[in-house]
């Protein structure tokens, strides 16, 4: 079995992101921990879909016994969800997502990605575009013609439209006046791409259930894209440019904290010190804003929260992989939905495994992520849950995207949305 080098890999490809990560590579002691927690190894049965053989293909790029236009590795790097399942499983602490994110990075330099990855990375990076787009998709979604068409259609076309339609709110909305004594500090939101353009209500939520728990708001205005889309991409140099707006806009709001309620955005923001550590301008000012970055449900916990009123629905929680895996964030989410009292919690079978969602995976990879969803599917199904509760939006969607084709009646929801309608319900009772 082949064990870390105790010498410099001499390296084929100097200059590249993937040479400056040998480091991270020499961390991996090929132990096998990481393959019954890789979603692509229990999936395909292949070695090189499991992150050993991924990290192998790396070792192998790095002394040149392969090469980056190689087709079957850019194929088996590509395959990778980049979950981070494997980073809570190893016992060498392997910085497997950096790894990944950098070796994307160099084989991008031989050949671009995707053309569909382009173009979804290129108008996340254009804020008005964006803008647009989202806009375009929130007034389709009004016509119902999502829900329909994602009966109706097969293929990635098909499971686009019923993406789009589960992001309709799953819990009855009822806003109300959000009162707290703001003692617990202030807070400044990431407001989000998709979670701002299609979650809308969802962020709405957010603010209101941190006000309740005595958090006071701050204003950021100036924020972009996190970055989390173009880094998992490889895209490392827009993801750094993205990256650099928000440290600005975070910093100018004065915020003690920085409230994420969507696990990629929340996982990417709490690496900018990593991402931005070779530039010196503003390497340790990323890291200070990294700092301050929490989950909602971080905070949430932190502050009680406070009960609501009863809701008499029952939930399974779903947990997502960049807040479980890559942030280490377990208990909160659950703190959160035990606060909504009456809310029946169903236990989820591996509620810790991927979902197959990871970013724009589903699109670009669409057989192995359906095949991925599958047993997900399956495990909710079993609980006979009418809610599926989980905190990042590429989950809500996935996971919504896929109940509506299964004609299983379960519904994705946020946490906040469930602990936001408890509030509501309490002023109205």
């Amino acid at each position: 079995m082949a064990t870390p080098a105790s010498h410099p890999l001499p390296c084929a490809i100097p200059g590249t992101p993937l040479a400056d990560a040998v480091p991270g590579i020499d961390t991996c002691v090929h132990c096998g921990f990481c393959l019954q927690a890789c979603p692509t190894y229990l999936t395909l049965q292949d070695e090189n879909d499991s992150p050993r053989g991924r990290i192998l293909l790396m070792r192998e790029l790095v002394e040149g016994s392969l090469t980056v236009d190689d087709p079957s590795v850019r194929t088996h790097i590509d395959r990778c969800l980049g979950c981070r399942a494997c980073e809570t499983a190893c016992p060498s602490g392997v910085p497997y997502g950096q790894l990944l994110e950098a070796t994307r990075a160099t084989l991008n330099r031989s050949r671009p990605i995707p053309a569909v990855a382009r173009l979804i990375l290129w108008v996340f990076a254009r804020p008005r575009l964006l803008a647009v787009a989202l806009a375009g998709s929130r007034l389709f979604r009004s016509t119902r013609l999502p829900a329909l068409l994602g009966r109706m259609l097969g293929g990635r076309l098909g499971f686009s439209m019923a993406m789009l339609a589960s992001t309709q709110g799953a819990v009855p909305r009822r806003r109300y006046r959000a009162a707290g004594a703001g003692t617990r500090g202030t807070v400044a939101a990431l407001r989000g791409c998709v979670m701002e353009g299609l979650f809308t209500e969802t962020n709405r939520a957010t603010e209101r259930v941190l006000v309740e728990n005595d958090y006071a708001l701050a204003a950021a205005p100036g924020q972009r894209c996190c970055g989390a889309l173009h880094a998992h991409a490889g895209d490392l140099d827009t993801a750094r440019e993205l990256a650099r707006a928000n440290v600005e806009a975070f910093e100018q709001s004065g915020a003690e904290w920085i409230a994420v309620n969507a696990a990629g955005c929340g996982a990417i923001m709490k690496e900018y010190g990593h991402l931005l550590h070779d530039d010196p301008e503003w390497a340790e000012r990323a890291a200070s804003v990294a700092a301050r970055v929490r989950d909602v449900s971080e905070l949430l916990a932190a502050a009680g929260p406070k009960p609501g009123a009863t809701l008499p629905l029952t939930a399974t929680y779903d947990a997502p992989c960049h807040l479980q895996h890559a942030q280490r964030v377990v208990t909160p989410p659950l703190a959160v939905l035990g606060a909504v009292p009456g809310l029946t919690l169903v236990p989820l079978t591996d509620s810790d495994q991927c979902c197959g969602s990871a970013g724009i995976y589903n699109l670009v990879e669409p057989g192995v992520s359906n095949a991925v969803l599958a047993p997900k599917l399956a495990n909710v199904r079993a609980t006979d849950a009418s809610l599926v509760a989980t905190g990042n939006p590429g989950c809500l969607m996935q996971i919504g995207a896929g109940l509506r084709r299964a004609g299983i009646a379960a519904r994705t929801v946020h946490p906040v949305d469930l602990l936001d309608a408890s509030y509501a319900a309490r002023e109205g009772s």
